[in-house]
């Protein structure tokens, strides 16, 4: 497991991902870091010839409806209860933001 991921490893992605991790955090996430990739070692050693590919164990059908267009909203009645209006459009004011 030190092979598969060090400390360095772990602190760096915590920092990448701006987490602040104390060192009992560091050395648990560490070991459990390790242990996945200890398990998609143990997954890819396997020996999956003929095995087809699957994305779900069970048969998944659609249960959502048809997409079928509907009447919409008369566009002079929507139009008409906005606050401001250009162009055939609602206009909003511009949006100056907060730096990220």
């Amino acid at each position: 497991m030190a092979d598969r991921i060090s400390r360095a490893d772990v602190a760096h992605v915590a920092w990448l991902a701006r987490l602040q991790l104390g060192a009992e955090e560091l050395e648990r996430f560490t070991s459990q870091l390790g242990d996945v990739l200890d398990h998609a070692t143990d997954v890819e050693a396997l020996d999956l010839d003929g095995v087809p590919a699957t994305s779900h164990p069970y048969p998944v059908s659609n249960v959502l409806r048809d997409d079928v267009p509907g009447p919409g909203l008369d566009r002079a009645d929507v139009l008409a209860q906005a606050p401001d209006t250009e162009a055939g459009q609602f206009r909003v004011p511009p949006v100056r933001g907060e730096s990220p």
